[in-house]
């Protein structure tokens, strides 16, 4: 099983759900989120004043798969949050050691 943590444009949200739910893909958490990456900010002024906008918005998407899915997971994700700009976004794959559900108690 693998956990995928993704970092997407929020506007991107609704496409990346879409294209997941087509997999069949159903189950994830969002969160909102603040951060840089290599787009680094922004300059904007604001009532006469400077301000610097270093922290952007942006969502993080978590997911458990099982690995005969992951390849469609990471597939639906990049096409969903895909615009050719920078600040689409990053996708990690991580090891998924053991799982509980927490109603039944079963450890998979």
């Amino acid at each position: 099983m693998k956990l995928i943590i993704a970092y997407i444009r929020p506007e991107m949200l609704t496409l990346v759900k879409q294209a997941l739910y087509s997999k069949g893909i159903y189950a994830l958490s969002v969160t909102n989120i603040l951060g840089s990456g290599q787009q680094k900010g922004f300059t904007e002024t604001y009532r006469g004043v400077v301000m610097e906008v270093n922290l952007l918005k942006k969502v993080r998407l978590e997911l458990g798969v099982q690995d005969d899915k992951l390849d469609d997971a990471l597939a639906a994700i990049q096409s969903g949050a895909k615009t050719g700009k920078e600040g689409d976004g990053i996708i990690f794959v991580q090891d998924i050691v053991k799982t509980i559900r927490v109603r039944t108690g079963e450890v998979k």
